[in-house]
């Protein structure tokens, strides 16, 4: 690409600033012209003079939104390169990338009939803007570009952006070794890649294409988490180094809510990761949906206005023009650190998977779609290359993706798209093994000189009253004086890792402070408002550790989080939910990436999901984590699901997370009321014992009549219970760790009681939510008999929103599980 020199003419700058503003409703933009200019009067009653060359500027195959911006320096930049000659670019390397685009997949066409790929023909254009925007980023030195995109061009992008052979994406549609990935594995369109792009000038960038589900804008958050991680890592203050490329389709743009979530992401300093290109590679379809039915103003890209950044849109018939842009769009965010849009418009030559018959719900649209010539011929043209000898350039790659077809056909075993970084060595998968764990036992003089930075604060800096009196019962926790609490349990055991050399990052809503008051990781200065973390002053060379409180998110924050963990696995990073059931508003999060990250693409986390849970009498929304769903996705040791009883169980759980080399994502139920409760609460030598207990076996009772088994608040109220009944023949029994499930554990504890005629299941929740579903074939495949169970009727809410009601339940509870059953 060359530059030119700015060229300005002397104009009227009320008729230049209209076009600036509402120029772009009057450009050139749909290469089958289904965007009609929309009439601006203001427009056309401007000056003749500098309206020729404003509506050249404005209103050609770019069209520019930036009059929204408040920052006139902003502005100006945009102004001055909008208004200039534009840049020459290398025709020829964007002919090649055109021909590659649509020979490719015209072979898969040919050689797959009625497969599924989710063809690039129609929005070719994305591969020379994709090669633009890492030769702009390559000339910022950048180091890496993540790449996120849903399906539509994928396979194309793999081969001509990320560098992939071609004979290894062919070989996903002969679909080789298929024994290799029984139940595993997942469709070659959400496939992960790795590869390298050398610049013009021999600059290399590394590209990380993320694997990503059929949820389409799930992955944006997903991605952001990624870069962050990497800039972490790289210690990139500027947020110069690795760049985000985010890939949209127009529906999902427009549509899909996690999209404005993760736009929200853009200057908040928990994740902000300085400005993310966001491509909107637009057909102005969305399946079977015409636009009117898909967005309520003109372009999908209009969501982004809750942003003070540019939007681009751009013809895709016109390579030079989006080769521009590209460059625009790179430029701008590495000047100002901030998002941009870029709307790549064209049209889908195809149906939506290329099995679908577009002609029944779009019959006109698809008539003027046969008839346009392929982009490359036009573009070939108009660079003066002749038919015939473009035709030869069409044939040879034709002839050389053929021979990487049938290359394809050889292979053995399933090509690996992707090269793990280099950090993710110590680290494994797959099932668990006693090899993998390690103590997390800290003696009480370690823990005395943890808790010291943690209790005190710096001279001169006014503590809260209340906050006082915390830390000051906090440093008696620690000298032996007072047990602990959850609080000051999770306070040490985050220190013990950062002076062990274990970076945390932590976010949620309020988790500076914690929902139910009980965290205070960061203390505010009630006079000057300055704030003081202890954490950041544990010892000397000590890890990092960031606490953020969250934007009022749960898809985009947790995707986030999931994807930091993807590039830190050696940092403990956690997401706590204000209040369990909120995770549900991440379930697709969930179900698609922490769930089943490992199985369908042989990615590892290490991420921690804390999330309150316990009946209450605060109603359905303040009650359930909904146990049973994650229990419901456990399969093969994909994740661990844990509800600590106490705050010594809380402490070691965490330390274990992050020391041991098995990296799986860790749900916890965490406690509310029992946070502060002395029944949960733990002596400084339970700090010491070496690791968690999986299972908590009863040592009070010896050789009971009845065993009740259960996990979390409702084992401590079957205490007191038992306690007010004076009752010497029923044992508790906890189980800590749900899954992996603890069977040798539990058999052991059960073991302590061979005379128990009783063995009872105890949940304080419905009959179907919780754990029974998941614990009784388990137990009673254990105990070789069928089990009782004491748990609330079925129900279609998790909890009753009357307080009254909710203790004459839970009495009952209690009541019926003293009960000897039949």
């Amino acid at each position: 690409m060359e530059t030119v020199t700015p060229t300005r003419p002397r104009a009227d700058e009320k008729t230049l600033n209209a076009y600036r503003r509402l120029g772009f409703l009057q450009a050139d933009l749909d290469p089958l012209h289904r965007l009609p200019p929309e009439p601006q009067p203001v427009l056309d009653g401007a000056d003749p003079a500098t309206a020729e060359a404003a509506r050249r500027w404005y209103c050609g195959s770019i069209g520019v939104e930036f009059m929204h911006i408040p920052e006139a320096e902003r502005r100006r930049w945009i102004e001055e390169r909008m208004e200039a000659e534009p840049p020459r670019f290398d025709g020829e390397r964007i002919l090649g990338q055109l021909l590659r685009a649509e020979t490719f997949e015209q072979v898969l066409q040919a050689r797959y009939l009625g497969t599924k790929r989710f063809s690039i023909e129609g929005v070719e254009a994305l591969l020379p803007l994709l090669d633009e925007m890492l030769e702009s980023a390559a000339d910022h030195h950048a180091r890496q570009v993540v790449l996120a995109m849903s399906h539509r061009g994928r396979l194309n992008v793999m081969a001509h952006t990320v560098g992939r052979p071609a004979a290894e994406i062919f070989a996903g549609f002969e679909d080789v070794d298929p024994r290799s990935i029984l139940g595993g594995g997942d469709v070659k369109y959400h496939m992960g890649a790795t590869g390298d792009h050398v610049s013009r000038h021999g600059r290399t960038i590394n590209i990380h294409l993320v694997s990503n589900p059929s949820h389409l804008e799930a992955v944006d958050p997903v991605a952001v988490g990624r870069v962050r991680a990497k800039q972490t890592r790289l210690a990139d203050a500027e947020r110069a180094l690795v760049l985000p490329i985010v890939l949209h389709g127009d529906a999902a743009f427009a549509g899909q809510g996690i999209l404005a979530e993760t736009l929200n992401f853009a200057d908040l300093p928990a994740y902000r990761v300085g400005g993310t290109v966001q491509v909107i590679v637009n057909n102005l379809i969305g399946f079977t949906t015409e636009p009117k039915n898909l967005q309520s103003s003109r372009f999908a890209s209009d969501v982004a206005h809750r942003l003070p950044i540019p939007v681009f849109h751009v013809n895709g018939d016109d390579p030079d023009a989006v080769a521009r842009v590209a460059h625009l769009a790179v430029e701008y965010r590495f000047a100002f650190k901030s998002d941009v849009v870029v709307d790549l418009i064209g049209f889908r030559r195809h149906g939506h998977s290329e099995v679908d018959d577009p002609t029944i719900t779009q019959p006109l649209l698809y008539k003027k779609i046969q008839a346009h010539p392929p982009l490359w011929r036009l573009y070939a043209r108009e660079i003066g290359l002749s038919d015939e000898a473009a035709a030869q350039r069409a044939a040879a790659v034709r002839a050389e993706l053929s021979a990487a077809q049938k290359q394809a056909e050889e292979i053995e075993r399933k090509p690996t798209l992707r090269t793990l970084p280099a950090y993710w060595d110590p680290y494994r998968g797959g099932d668990w093994k006693a090899e993998h764990e390690v103590k997390t036992g800290l003696p009480a003089a370690a823990v005395a000189e943890l808790a010291k930075p943690l209790t005190t604060w710096p001279a001169g800096f006014h503590v809260h009253e209340k906050i006082k009196r915390l830390l000051e019962q906090r440093a008696e926790m620690a000298a032996g004086r007072r047990p602990f609490d959850y609080g000051m349990a999770e306070a040490v055991a985050f220190a013990s890792l950062l002076k062990a050399g274990v970076p945390v990052r932590f976010s949620g809503q309020d988790s500076r402070r914690g929902t139910f008051n009980q965290r205070h990781a960061v203390l505010i200065d009630v006079e000057t408002n300055a704030e003081h973390v202890p954490l950041e002053h544990v010892a000397p060379g000590q890890a990092w550790i960031e606490i953020y409180d969250s934007m009022l998110s749960e898809a985009a924050v947790l995707g986030f989080e999931y994807g930091f963990s993807r590039d830190y696995p050696e940092a403990l990073v956690l997401w706590e939910a204000q209040f369990g059931d909120f995770a549900n508003g991440a379930q697709v999060i969930i179900d698609q990436f922490v769930a089943a990250g490992e199985d369908k693409w042989g990615l590892l986390s290490g991420l921690v999901m804390l999330l309150p849970h316990g009946y209450e009498g605060q109603g359905p929304e303040h009650s359930s984590a909904r146990l049973e769903r994650y229990l419901q996705l456990c399969g093969e040791d994909n994740i661990q699901v844990a509800q600590p009883s106490t705050a010594a169980q809380y402490f070691h759980l965490l330390r274990r997370q992050a020391l041991r080399p098995w990296r799986k994502p860790l749900v916890v139920m965490t406690p509310k009321s029992m946070l502060r409760h002395k029944d949960s609460a733990s002596g400084l030598d339970e700090l010491g014992r070496d690791a968690f207990l999986n299972v908590v076996p009863d040592t009070r009772v010896a050789d009971a009549q009845r065993v009740l088994l259960c996990t979390g608040k409702i084992g401590h109220e079957l205490r007191r219970e038992r306690e007010k009944r004076k009752d010497e023949r029923t044992a508790i029994v906890f189980i800590e760790q749900l899954y992996p499930f603890p069977e040798a554990e539990l058999a052991a504890a059960l073991a302590a009681h061979p005379n128990a005629r009783d063995v009872v299941w105890v949940q304080e929740e419905p009959a179907n939510m919780g754990a029974l579903f998941f614990v009784q074939p388990r137990l009673e495949r254990l105990l070789r008999r069928p089990i009782r169970s004491v748990k609330r009727s079925a129900s279609g809410s998790p909890a009753t929103g009357s307080a009254k009601a909710h203790a004459l339940e839970q009495q009952t509870l209690l009541t019926l599980a003293f009960m000897t059953g039949g």
